[in-house]
């Protein structure tokens, strides 16, 4: 095996750490953080929930624009330089948020910290472990990625605590501070150094036998658009995210009234443990020729059957809500981590640097609109029936549908000619 000079360990599971580190911080202050900062702005300035939502939305609609254009960053500014400005960006961004004192500030202070969401999200995670993985990227990009699921046990309270403590803007403050310094350091140790570098190759070793490669199809400039299986990955994507985010913003309160404040946060949190283990054991598992579309298609279908779970459940029926939150859960980190693997598997190494951020972008604008759809929905409902607490058929109605659709879009663009045979990307 080659590994670094020093230690028989690959360098490159330090740096698939480092990115799990940054994966936490990512998606603890520029995904998690907004909900908390919903309630803190609308609770604390009097504002109207739907100035304040849209305020949310902007947040991600314009990460989405910078996700799109993160290879062209990269390749101007280098990782590492992008990383750390981003790290800067969301913490002035976040600390905007919170003192702002007219609507318009609000606003600003959101296109300023999507734009540092956007160099700590997916698409970055995807970048900075790409050149040291190939036949083993599906295992460290789950590691990686399951950063974000930590974000979620960890932020959402810690946002709360210390935001009770030293009050909003004070809490900006200190967690952004916190952020830059941890980032700025991974960035220069190990975000600024690449494999040919270091002498090293990707996974470690050299590869001791590769499948036939598939016809190559390269698809510059345009094409790319008109491209199906780029088409059906962006479409599956963000179907199955709008779904998921859709349902998990309006999940805590549906299991308030069944549950109580207390018992609903910790079941809540059952769901990120689901996600870990469920994108854990796709990562390691799954086999390198395997049909990633498959695994997809596959990942859509268990939160279906988690959506008629909770469905079924009808708000009160316990253990139907612990098998919808255990289902449900264990298809959240895939729905983020399969799309960018089954780009390495259908595209060739330079289209795969634009696909992914673009896909991401997509998806990210996309579910933007998720929380507001899903709570349209869920107020149309109560409105014309009698129904009340965590009863809500027609989001876990939707949720499966749409989830559907995401399985329908992935396996529609399957193509026997590549498979999931191609890995060299």
């Amino acid at each position: 095996m080659q590994g670094s000079k020093k230690t028989d360990i690959f360098y490159g599971w330090r740096v698939v750490a480092a990115v799990f580190v940054l994966a936490t911080l990512g998606w603890g202050v520029g995904f998690y953080g907004p909900p908390i900062y919903l309630h803190t702005v609308q609770e604390t300035r009097g504002w109207s929930l739907s100035v304040v939502s849209m305020a949310v939305t902007a947040h991600y609609l314009f990460g989405a624009l910078v996700v799109a254009n993160l290879p062209k960053l990269y390749r101007h500014f280098g990782v590492s330089r992008v990383t750390k400005v981003g790290s800067i960006t969301l913490a002035v961004g976040v600390a905007g948020w919170a003192f702002a004192k007219e609507p318009w500030q609000l606003f600003a202070a959101t296109l300023v910290s999507g734009v540092g969401w956007a160099t700590m999200g997916a698409a970055a995670v995807n970048a900075i472990i790409a050149p040291w993985f190939v036949r083993t990227r599906p295992a460290a990009l789950s590691s990686a990625y399951n950063g974000a699921s930590i974000a979620g046990v960890v932020f959402s309270p810690l946002w709360v605590a210390t935001i009770g403590l030293f009050g909003f803007p004070w809490a900006t403050v200190a967690i952004g501070l916190v952020m830059i310094v941890v980032i700025w350091i991974l960035a220069d140790v190990y975000f600024a150094k690449m494999p040919e570098q270091m002498g090293l190759i990707p996974d470690g070793v050299a590869p001791i036998s590769r499948p036939a490669p598939p016809i190559e199809r390269s698809c510059p400039g345009n094409q790319l658009w008109r491209d199906r299986r780029f088409i059906t990955l962006a479409a599956g994507m963000s179907l199955s995210l709008f779904a998921q985010i859709g349902l998990l913003a309006h999940l805590f309160s549906l299991l308030v009234p069944a549950l109580g404040e207390q018992l609903a946060g910790f079941v809540a949190g059952l769901a990120t443990a689901a996600a870990i283990a469920g994108r854990t054991l796709v990562g390691w598992l799954m086999p390198a020729g395997a049909d990633r579309r498959l695994f997809s298609g596959g990942n859509c279908i268990l939160q279906i059957v988690g959506s008629l779970a909770f469905l079924f459940a009808a708000g009160d029926n316990l253990p139907l809500l612990f098998l919808g939150i255990l289902l449900f859960g264990a298809g959240i980190g895939n729905n983020t981590s399969l799309p960018p693997l089954i780009a390495q598997a259908e595209f060739s190494k330079e289209d795969v640097s634009r696909v992914v951020p673009l896909i991401v972008a997509i998806s990210q604008g996309t579910y933007a609109f998720a929380p507001a759809a899903f709570g349209f929905i869920r107020a149309l409902e109560y409105r014309s029936s009698s129904i009340s607490g965590g009863a809500a058929p027609w989001v876990f109605i939707c949720a499966a549908l749409i989830q559907a659709a995401g399985a329908v879009a992935f396996l529609v663009g399957r193509d026997e000619r590549v498979g999931g045979t191609k890995i060299e990307g």
